[in-house]
């Protein structure tokens, strides 16, 4: 699974890595957010594409995989 660390960024900047990471993906791909918003965004943009996307808050961050 690929894995996209953006903790820390501010947006568009987890949005333009996801978008880089689904890019030719054929398997899922975690996205690691920071913020409650990015977590938004980031699901928003996956449903967008038609892909499926759950989030699980772990640790003082959000866990987003997107199908």
């Amino acid at each position: 699974m690929k894995e996209v660390d953006a903790r820390g960024l501010s947006c568009p900047e987890p949005l333009m890595l996801t978008a880089e990471a689904l890019k030719g993906e054929t398997g899922p791909v975690k996205i690691l957010v920071t913020e409650p918003h990015q977590k938004m965004n980031v699901e928003k943009f996956a449903k967008n594409k038609g892909k499926k996307s759950t989030a699980v808050e772990k640790d003082g961050y959000y866990e987003v995989v997107i199908e």
